[in-house]
């Protein structure tokens, strides 16, 4: 019987060793972060990579189309062939990853899209959305 107590201690001794040894080994491990950089987290409602919504994000970011900021504040029906012609070729030079985020930067600059423009950026980023969502 003493034996066997003795037997028990042993191992229960073994194993809180073993134990400590296996927690202390993990701690020292970090994780690698799980991230990809072409999916969105999932954490929020809509995905900050493809949202057009300004309140997402606040940081403005130029997409080499600083000569766009002449047109802040003016209404988006008051603008020329020519001016709705200037921001269709910076929308369709833009990487396609780009695009969504060019949208949010050219609403925080206070700049109204051409209605056309406006149509096709909508129309670019739903199709690119589809697409990714039926991969």
């Amino acid at each position: 019987m003493i034996i066997a107590l003795y037997i028990a201690l042993a191992i229960v001794g073994v194993g809180a060793v073993l134990w400590a040894l296996d927690r202390r080994h993990r701690s020292d491990v970090e994780p690698e972060p799980a991230t990809e950089p072409e999916q969105c987290c999932g954490m929020h409602i809509t995905c900050e990579r493809d949202s057009l919504l300004a309140n997402v994000s606040d940081s403005i970011e130029y997409f080499d189309d600083e000569e766009l900021d002449r047109f802040r504040g003016r209404p988006a029906t008051d603008y020329t062939a020519a001016e709705e012609d200037e921001f269709r070729d910076v929308l369709l030079t833009l990487q396609p990853d780009d695009i969504a985020a060019w949208g949010r930067s050219i609403q925080l600059r206070g700049i109204e899209l051409p209605a056309a423009v406006r149509e096709e950026l909508l129309l670019i980023v739903a199709e690119a959305r589809a697409a990714r969502d039926n991969k």
